[in-house]
């Protein structure tokens, strides 16, 4: 990682916006409530909107709620998108996804006023974007990275319009209470970048400022719900109970079970339930429980799969339940562009940044983008791999590195380096 120095001014305006924007649905741990569409997130697009604006950069909103910042330097020409998402999970930290988007504004800053400096043989070859994809969490709507699949054309628009939260509140309706839905299809992309804190330990141990994303892990989601029969918990006898709760318990230990039979090859979670009727005297008849596994090696994932759906029969005859199965979402393992990856290389080794080849074993909006455009992703490390966690922390000096190495990055794929 970098020492500590002085920050220049831009730098340190950079820091400035950046608590800033912090303070939109901050809580009192130091974190951000900042769901999709919730009110601090209306909030915190109308000041990125307004930073954006007062820089020359023309705002727009597509049908998805996706927030575009667009400079176009050249007439016409396909858009450089640079950015990441600004919502968050209930009680998160300040920088997944956030610092992603601020720091495509600033190097987008930056290089605007490069290219007005420069006169007319300093063009660049492509316009710039800025983005800030809705929903990339997937705390309040499901799935995550909402924004960048329709984009993409991996998910239907109307089918992410039309999905409703926990208390049956639709896209478009929360959408367009924050005024955050628009007409705009998004501009034509020629290339993506976008940076992100790692989320992990690998590069904070190793001492590393920038991480050079290769490839992703491979994911299956699935939301089960288990079905019982609503009974007395006092009077009913034991093995009459057809307990849901007994049954999603059973399949919560399922997952880490797989997880430790594949050490550090596998991760597994169940990361939310919810009971019905969730009452102190009522045996539940209904638990919703979303589980995850995820791998880098696709033979472990198809095995830990397979083993999984062997083990929900026998869940559901020791539990006396029924376990109604729907596959969420999934992505394979997939390569970043190679040529991206060499070309962020390059970039950290002119800047003097250390790094290294690393996978992401999260989901990004840039795990989307690769599969429509030559993308770079790019990491600054997590202070003791912390994420999802109100105690979140990256260092200002790798935040500043990290957006030295953005600007860069995107000044050459503006300039056209990877057409040849």
């Amino acid at each position: 990682m970098t020492t500590t120095t002085t920050l220049s001014a831009r730098d340190t305006a950079f820091v400035r916006d950046f608590h800033t924007m912090s303070e939109f649905g901050a809580t009192a741990n130091g974190g951000v409530d900042r769901q999709a569409a919730s009110i601090p997130d209306g909030q915190q697009r109308q000041w990125l909107k307004e930073l954006l604006e007062a820089k020359g950069f023309t705002v727009k909103f597509d049908r998805a709620g996706n927030e575009w910042g667009l400079f176009e330097a050249v007439p016409g020409a396909p858009y450089v998108v640079v950015g990441s998402h600004m919502d968050s999970q209930p009680t998160a930290g300040r920088y997944d996804g956030a610092y992603g988007v601020l720091a495509a504004a600033h190097a987008a800053f930056r290089l605007v006023e490069k290219w007005g400096a420069s006169g007319p043989d300093g063009q660049p070859k492509f316009n710039i974007a800025v983005v800030n994809w809705f929903n990339e969490e997937g705390s309040r709507f499901k799935p995550s990275m909402m924004g960048s699949s329709v984009y993409t054309g991996k998910l239907e628009l109307e089918t992410a319009l039309a999905t409703t939260d926990a208390v049956g509140v639709t896209v478009r309706d929360a959408l367009d209470a924050i005024g955050c839905r628009g007409d705009y299809e998004g501009p034509e992309a020629a290339y993506c970048a976008e940076i992100h804190i790692e989320q992990g330990r690998s590069m904070e141990r190793e001492g590393i400022t920038i991480g050079l994303v290769h490839s992703n892990w491979a994911a299956n989601k699935y939301e089960f719900v288990v079905h019982g029969e609503q009974a007395h918990t006092g009077s009913t006898v034991i093995a009459d109970r057809k307990d849901a709760l007994l049954g999603a318990s059973m399949l919560v230990v399922a997952a880490r079970e797989l997880a430790d039979k594949f050490p550090g090859v596998l991760h597994t979670s169940v990361g939310q339930l919810n009971v019905y009727p969730n009452s102190p005297v009522v045996v539940p008849s209904r638990v919703n429980l979303l589980l995850d596994l995820r791998s880098a090696d696709e033979a472990v994932l198809a095995e830990a799969d397979a083993l999984l759906h062997r083990r929900i029969a026998e869940i559901e005859r020791l539990a006396n339940i029924m376990v109604e199965r729907n596959h969420s979402h999934s992505w394979p393992v997939t390569p970043y562009q190679p040529e991206g990856v060499e070309l962020a290389a390059k970039v950290a080794a002119d800047l003097g940044l250390t790094s290294k080849q690393v996978m992401t074993l999260a989901g990004h909006d840039s795990t989307n983008m690769k599969d429509l455009v030559p993308t770079v992703m790019l990491f600054v490390p997590s202070v003791d791999g912390i994420s999802h966690n109100e105690h979140e922390y990256t260092t200002d000096e790798d935040i500043v590195a990290g957006l030295a190495m953005l600007t860069e990055v995107v000044n050459r794929l503006c300039n056209g380096v990877l057409e040849d």
